[in-house]
């Protein structure tokens, strides 16, 4: 029975490394270098050269071993130095990944751009913020695709244009503090008018007048400039205005509203999905919420002691490592002022018995 021969490989075959690849002059260049090491040195975290290569050396083939041709070099790179070239490829070229890094880090950013999201926008309906799962949902409606090579905030910006022609979302407003003189008030209160912003309060300081103000993010720029042009200033409060934290937004009188036709031009899962989020959007807070407070009660004390916070500071009170005690000795629990009388009169014992010895 006849075998094969095998012959020798007369190539050096690296495995496990990240590539690094820059196509010039029709050609193709890759390096070696050490995974998770490209970045940081593109970062500038990584210093050491040597820490990045695996070695000093140009492919044309690194998971075949392939070596670069050095007339090809010199027509591409116009030298032949290895250690330079490297750099270059370094610099400019394009990290190779393997596909579950790929998906990994696709996943990774499609989550990013869906938190930017939900951080700068709002139901103009709740002036709440949707939830990360919603928008995500409704990022797939929209079939958005991550772009690796694009930021993550300017694909966010994009996000929310798509969201808007189908969906009742807008962005959430900016609450600012303007500050300039009182006789250019004026010329300022006419501009606020014509792009609807909200007035939250004013202040008046001597010759100085200052207004805290609701506006879209859209408009800052201009806002900005006619401030500094009236020879005052602005100062950005909160980038993110909505009805839930420390910050409350009143109802806006200048939000774009959705009209009654768009729904019909939604398809039916679509719009099965518009009417599912409204029902899952945060209701106002009311005033019994806040004092309905889930109560926690302690088996080994037999009392209520409050809240989640207070039920963890009793564990290390001097009331519960007493009835913890008497619970060994199978007794009763005893309330807390039984218990500090009962540690009262064992210190008094205590200092009887020290004091007849």
């Amino acid at each position: 029975m006849s075998r094969s021969l095998v012959q020798p490989v007369g190539q050096k075959r690296l495995t496990n490394v990240a590539v690094v690849r820059l196509k010039k002059h029709g050609n193709r260049f890759e390096i070696a270098c050490y995974k998770n090491k490209v970045l940081s040195w593109r970062s500038g975290v990584e210093k050491d050269l040597d820490e990045v290569l695996q070695s000093h050396t140009v492919y044309s083939n690194v998971v075949k071993g392939v070596l670069a041709k050095s007339k090809d070099l010199k027509t591409a790179f116009g030298m032949d130095d290895q250690t330079k070239i490297c750099l270059e490829i370094l610099e400019k070229g394009e990290l190779q990944v393997a596909g579950k890094e790929r998906e990994s880090q696709l996943s990774n950013q499609f989550r990013d751009i869906a938190t930017i999201v939900m951080q700068k926008t709002i139901n103009p309906e709740t002036q709440r913020p949707y939830t990360i799962s919603m928008i995500e949902r409704l990022m797939h409606e929209i079939h958005f695709a991550v772009d690796p090579h694009s930021n993550s905030k300017k694909q966010a910006l994009d996000v929310i244009k798509e969201l808007q022609k189908h969906f009742p979302i807008k962005r959430s407003p900016m609450r600012l503090r303007l500050t300039l003189p009182q006789e250019k008030f004026n010329s300022l209160e006419e501009k606020l008018t014509e792009w609807k912003i909200i007035i939250v309060s004013k202040d008046e300081s001597g010759s100085q007048l200052s207004i805290v103000c609701e506006m879209d993010p859209g408009l800052f720029r201009d806002c900005d400039t006619l401030v500094r042009n009236l020879q005052g200033r602005s100062e950005i409060l909160a980038i993110s205005v909505h009805g839930e934290g420390d910050i409350h937004a009143d109802h806006y009188d200048g939000h774009d509203d959705v009209s009654s036709s768009e729904p019909k031009k939604l398809t039916e899962p679509v719009a099965q999905l518009t009417e599912n989020m409204q029902k899952q959007t945060l209701a106002p807070k009311t005033e019994n919420t806040e004092s309905q407070v889930k109560q926690s009660k302690c088996s080994t004390c037999d009392a209520v002691v409050g809240d989640a916070k207070q039920y963890r500071e009793h564990f290390k009170s001097d009331w519960h490592k007493h009835n913890l005690k008497r619970k060994t000795r199978q007794l009763p629990p005893l309330s807390a002022e039984e218990c500090s009388a009962d540690v009262e009169i064992s210190d008094s014992k205590g200092d009887l018995n020290e004091y007849s010895f």
